[in-house]
């Protein structure tokens, strides 16, 4: 059984202006697909070819861990963002911000300072922690949040270079805002949920 790239939950040109065609070209198209023909060529012949990528993940290091983290973390991070969403969320997600950060400001203020000071190749997740609880997890290079069994992943922004360097250059800050623009918090609502 062989791992295929997903589908992006959007057109190519849907998250324009925040979101470049061209950077998803090079984003989904490129780096997203050569994680998962990596993954492929390390999984094929062996008994991890029938396992599913959060058993490969939760289970190697390395190479194989590295290759399957992407492909989860990447998957994960096109069906955070939607066009025409963004903006504060409602209900249960917005009350957990707020009993969790204070307010949507505090959190949105909270999450900035630690993605932008997240160094080099790196992801800022939302977890729920076992007590109902949110927090902000940094994590570098594959490292995902799937691999602690003691939260859940509920949104996550991608920071390493090439989710933004296209459209924003070095500028991450600015990748942060359009980024706000395309929070699909119907994704997170059910990963709350």
């Amino acid at each position: 059984m062989a791992f295929e790239l997903p589908a992006l939950p959007f057109a190519i040109d849907a998250l324009e202006p925040h979101i470049s065609a061209e950077t998803l070209e090079f984003h989904h198209g490129k780096h997203h697909a050569t994680y998962v023909s990596k993954l492929n060529g390390l999984v094929e012949g062996t008994d991890l070819a029938e396992k599913s990528l959060e058993d490969i993940i939760k289970s190697s290091k390395g190479p194989l861990f590295n290759n399957a983290a992407q492909v989860w973390n990447h998957t994960f991070y096109w069906n955070c963002l939607a066009p025409n969403a963004g903006g504060e969320p409602t209900g249960a997600v917005a009350d957990a911000i707020n009993s969790s950060f204070g307010s949507f400001a505090e959190f949105k203020a909270a999450w900035n300072d630690r993605a932008v000071n997240n160094f080099g190749s790196s992801w800022t997740w939302l977890v729920k922690k076992e007590d109902g609880s949110l927090d902000i997890v940094n994590t570098s290079n594959a490292a995902t949040p799937l691999t602690d069994a003691t939260v859940t992943p509920l949104l996550t922004v991608d920071l390493w270079e090439h989710a933004y360097y296209i459209d924003y250059r070095n500028a991450r800050p600015n990748y942060l805002n359009g980024f706000w623009a395309l929070v699909n918090w119907d994704f997170v609502a059910k990963n709350l949920a």
